[in-house]
């Protein structure tokens, strides 16, 4: 894409931005960055479309007219994204829905603003001579998986179903590339594995997946701070307007989508292939009722066998957790 081109583009998004401004929480007109001098978001391998508009430098060039810096932060799991939000390392972080209502609900004030994926990104997953072929079967066994994370309350869903709890296994805490890395190594019995290692697992290592429930993947969402989003609701604008950017080329150019992906996580075409065109969809980036009714089925669950705080309002953290007006405020332009 020329450079012309981009500039139109950046143009035309902010101008459709502009006309919608008043209708946003938090609006106070049109765009004044005059008082910020940094914008920092995170990246993550489970997250494609962050990692498309970070290798084209799109958010660094629609910034740079205000002389505001961009920073990019690498997320190895949504319990990171969640540390770094909590304390203000970042304004914009990639989770599960699952983990920012765990987050919303133990005082983390952020706002879900953004739908980058509906995947099916994770799985128990073992090897095929390890004799589990059921969750059941793994009691009393070793199992590697990320706290806080949309495979760890997947785990935790899958556990509870099965009659059994995480007392009944020995967890291994693990990020989710050590996660592979152990499983492979015959260091845990089982893994609650994550998208690209997963499907690098089953490609490269042989590795099976054998509890699969995409019902219990609770969509990829970008969550922005709360006074963040207060103080500048149109530098929110803008970078979702980014995001819009993102997600379209990647539906229209694949190729350059996996490249981004391959490159960044130095995995192999078909491993890439295996995550991006069997496993994501990039359909649908606006967070509505759908995502709410998702979020609230896990929440209920993580209530009730303990991962939430007794006595929490998951209906009233939901709903204080997603805020679709700035998504579908572009999404009608």
């Amino acid at each position: 894409m020329t450079a012309s081109r981009r500039s139109v583009l950046s143009l035309a998004a902010a101008a459709a931005f502009g006309l919608a401004a008043g209708s946003l929480p938090g609006s106070h007109g049109p765009a004044q960055a005059a008082d910020l001098d940094r914008v920092t978001l995170d990246y993550a391998y489970y997250n494609p479309v962050a990692l498309l508009i970070k290798d084209q430098g799109w958010v660094e060039e629609e910034f740079a007219k205000d002389d505001i810096d961009v920073r990019w932060v690498l997320s190895l799991g949504s319990n990171k994204a969640l540390e770094y939000l909590r304390g203000g390392s970042v304004d914009f972080g990639s989770t599960a829905g699952a983990a920012a209502v765990v987050g919303r609900a133990n005082g983390l004030p952020i706002q879900s603003v953004y739908i980058y994926s509906k995947p099916e990104w994770t799985a128990l997953v073992t090897q095929p001579d390890s004799g589990i072929a059921k969750v059941e079967d793994l009691a009393g066994k070793r199992v590697a998986v990320t706290r806080g994370t949309d495979p760890h309350i997947f785990l935790l869903r899958a556990l509870a179903d099965a009659g059994l709890g995480e007392k009944d296994i020995e967890t291994v805490l693990l990020q989710h590339p050590d996660g592979y890395t152990a499983l492979a190594r015959g260091q845990v019995d089982a893994w609650a594995g994550l998208d690209p290692h997963m499907a690098k697992a089953e490609l490269e290592s042989g590795s099976v997946l054998f509890y699969r429930n995409p019902d219990y993947n609770t969509y990829g969402v970008l969550n922005v701070r709360e006074d963040f989003a207060a103080e500048h609701p149109e530098i929110v604008r803008r970078v979702l307007a980014l995001y819009e950017r993102g997600r379209k080329h990647a539906l229209e150019h694949p190729e350059e989508l996996r490249r981004v992906l391959v490159e960044a996580t130095r995995i192999s075409e078909a491993v890439a292939d295996k995550q991006l065109l069997e496993r994501t969809d990039l359909s649908n980036p606006v967070i509505g009722p759908v995502h709410r009714e998702a979020f609230v089925a896990a929440g209920r669950t993580l209530l009730d066998i303990g991962v939430l705080p007794e006595g929490t309002d998951v209906e009233a953290v939901v709903g204080g957790v997603i805020e679709p007006a700035y998504i579908e405020t572009l999404a009608s332009h």
